[in-house]
C-alpha cells in the first residue's frame, strides 16, 4: 500500500505549554537521576535493572501529569518473563523509555553511537543493552547475534525495533533482516507488538499531543520457522494492529478538535 500523508495535527497554547513542561522536565531530569544514580555504576546488574524499571515508571508518570499522555498496555498476557525476542514498531522518542518496566529484565538493541556519550554509554553498557553498528554490515548481525546469545543464556527479554529507526506512523514498512537473524539463532519464541505512540508524540518534532498511547503484546510466534515465514508472521502480526491502533489514536485527536482538517 502507498504511504499516506502525515496527520495534520492543530498546535494550541495548552499544547505549547504542555510541551515546554514536559520536554524541560525531561531534560533536566534525565541527567539528573543518571547523576544521582552514579552509584548504581558500582552495584551488580539487577540493582541497576531495577532503578531502570523505576525511571520507566517515573517517565510515564511525568507524561501523565506533564503531557497528558497515557499509556494503556493491551495484551499484557503475552509479556514474557522469560527469555524471548520481543519485536515492534518504532514510532517515537516515548517507546525507548516507556517499555522497561514491563518486563523482568530486559535488553534493548541500540545503535552502538550511543554508548559513546557521557553517562548515557556508561548505564547503557551497565544495563547490558545490545549494541549495534548497524554500517558494520555482517559484523553487525555477528556482534548482534554474539550479543543476543548472551542476552538469552542470562534469561532476558531482547526487545528489538525491526526496522532499526524511528518511523512515521503511516510510513511503508521497512523490515531489516537483523530480527530475523536473532529469530534463527536463538530459539526462543518471539513476542510482537505494536503501537500508535506516534500519533502523540511524533517524531523529529518538539510538540506533544495529549491522548492514550495504546501498546498492544500480540501472540508469540513459536520457534523454528524459516526465516522468510517468519518476517512474514511477524509483519502480518504488527502492521495491521499498528493501522487499527493508529486510527484509534486519530479518532482521539478528532475528538479533542486536534485534528487540522
Amino acid at each position: 500500500m502507498p504511504a499516506r500523508a502525515d496527520i495534520r495535527r492543530r498546535l494550541t497554547p495548552a499544547i505549547v505549554l504542555r510541551s515546554m513542561a514536559l520536554n524541560v522536565a525531561f531534560y533536566v531530569s534525565y541527567p539528573l537521576v543518571m547523576i544521582g544514580g552514579f552509584f548504581y555504576l558500582f552495584l551488580p546488574r539487577r540493582y541497576a535493572m531495577g532503578a531502570l524499571r523505576w525511571w520507566s515508571r517515573a517517565f510515564i508518570g511525568m507524561c501523565r501529569h506533564l503531557g497528558g499522555i497515557e499509556m494503556r498496555v493491551e495484551g499484557a498476557e503475552h509479556i514474557p518473563r522469560e527469555a524471548a525476542l520481543v519485536a515492534g514498531k518504532h514510532q517515537s522518542f516515548w517507546e525507548t523509555f516507556a517499555l522497561f518496566h514491563l518486563f523482568p529484565d530486559p535488553a534493548i538493541v541500540l545503535k552502538k553511537e550511543l554508548a559513546r556519550i557521557p553517562l548515557v554509554g556508561w548505564f547503557i553498557r551497565k544495563f547490558k543493552h545490545i549494541l549495534v553498528k548497524r554500517e558494520a554490515g555482517s559484523k553487525a548481525l555477528k556482534d548482534l547475534i554474539r550479543q543476543g546469545e548472551e542476552a538469552i543464556a542470562e534469561g532476558r527479554q531482547i526487545i528489538i525495533f525491526p526496522e532499526g529507526h524511528r518511523m512515521a506512523v503511516y510510513a511503508a514498512p521497512d523490515y531489516k533482516p537483523g530480527v530475523a537473524a536473532l529469530y534463527s539463532r536463538l530459539g526462543v519464541k518471539c513476542v510482537p507488538f505494536a503501537l500508535n505512540a506516534g500519533v502523540f508524540w511524533p517524531r523529529r518534532t518538539f510538540w506533544r499531543w495529549p491522548g492514550t498511547i495504546t501498546v498492544r503484546f500480540l501472540p508469540p510466534i513459536e520457534p523454528g520457522l524459516p526465516r522468510k515465514e517468519f518476517m512474514k508472521r511477524l509483519q502480518d502480526s504488527i502492521e495491521p494492529a499498528t493501522r487499527e491502533l493508529v486510527g484509534e489514536g486519530v479518532a482521539q485527536l478528532r475528538k479533542r478538535g486536534l485534528l487540522a482538517e
